[in-house]
């Protein structure tokens, strides 16, 4: 296995009204970014993440409950099945960020990990979801009418090209989850993402290097561009990138563009700051009982 492996991030518009059935929606997506992971392979990604809940809008703007008729089964469902055929073709390691049923009516925010042998690896279950307001009468982040808290812990991905953990959007404000990742192996973290312009866009280049510096690891953050009709609750401004184990910014996209980002990593530069910079070693995790109390 190589130490360098090059990464493809596809940030993208979504531009169907959202009045329109629930199947125009995944249809339109689907064959749209089906076309972009064939390019980015053919810019020669070899894991390649798509933005949150790839097929559709950010319904979390408003509660209603049609968009429950959009989750899928993971990964028995058909998208899952159709990205498996793909990335065992295109010989690339794709992480899937879709809405999930389970069972009857259980829902989740939900990543599947696709090999490039096409295997299905498993799956990330967002943990931490937001149910707040952005200021447009009606229009929010009500996520908690949609998805249920993930259950299944921190999982890291053994790929063919490298170990992967994911970590989905609101995700990213909480440390515990980035260093259990960490801890479990991963060598880079996804955090597909639906962040519009505002309250926490200072935070999108802040927050996530600073996981990657203080778990020496590489993290890739990705987010949707542009407005989305008929919420408009902002704009989606784009700006996916790849930072490295130092806080470097490899790669970045633009604003309000589709676009295939692409960076490489550098697994020598991992083994190289985790030797500088012990944090690992340093930890003094018997100290940290409080952080499982209910504090304050």
């Amino acid at each position: 296995m190589s130490d360098k492996v090059l990464i493809g991030l596809i940030q993208s518009k979504h531009e169907i009204h959202g009045d329109k059935k629930i199947e125009l929606h995944k249809e339109k997506s689907i064959a749209k970014h089906l076309n972009l992971v064939r390019e980015a392979k053919d810019k020669g990604a070899q894991i390649i993440c798509l933005q949150e809940i790839f097929y559709g809008p950010y319904f979390c703007a408003e509660q209603n409950s049609k968009w429950y008729d959009s989750a899928e089964e993971i990964p028995n469902g058909p998208t899952t099945r159709l990205f498996q055929d793909l990335a065992k073709q295109l010989e690339v390691v794709i992480v899937l960020p879709i809405y999930e049923r389970e069972g009857i009516a259980t829902y989740y925010n939900t990543a599947a990990v696709i090999d490039a042998d096409g295997s299905y690896l498993g799956k990330y279950r967002k943990q931490h979801i937001p149910h707040v307001g952005v200021g447009n009468e009606g229009c929010g982040f009500w996520e908690k009418y949609y998805f249920k808290p993930g259950n299944l812990g921190y999982p890291v991905f053994d790929t063919a090209y490298a170990k992967i953990g994911v970590y989905i959007c609101y995700d990213r404000h909480f440390p515990e989850g980035a260093r259990l990742l960490g801890l479990n192996g991963a060598e880079i973290i996804f955090n597909p993402s639906a962040t519009v312009a505002g309250l926490s866009e200072y935070l999108w280049k802040l927050e996530q290097p600073a996981h990657a510096v203080a778990n020496g690891y590489y993290v890739g953050a990705i987010n949707r561009v542009g407005f989305e009709a008929p919420w408009n609750m902002g704009e989606f401004y784009g700006q996916s990138y790849l930072a490295n184990p130092r806080g470097e910014f490899v790669a970045i996209g633009t604003r309000d563009s589709d676009e295939i980002i692409i960076g490489e990593m550098d697994k020598k530069m991992i083994r190289e700051v985790r030797n500088t910079w012990q944090f690992y070693r340093d930890r003094r995790p018997e100290t940290y009982g409080e952080m499982t109390s209910l504090l304050p």
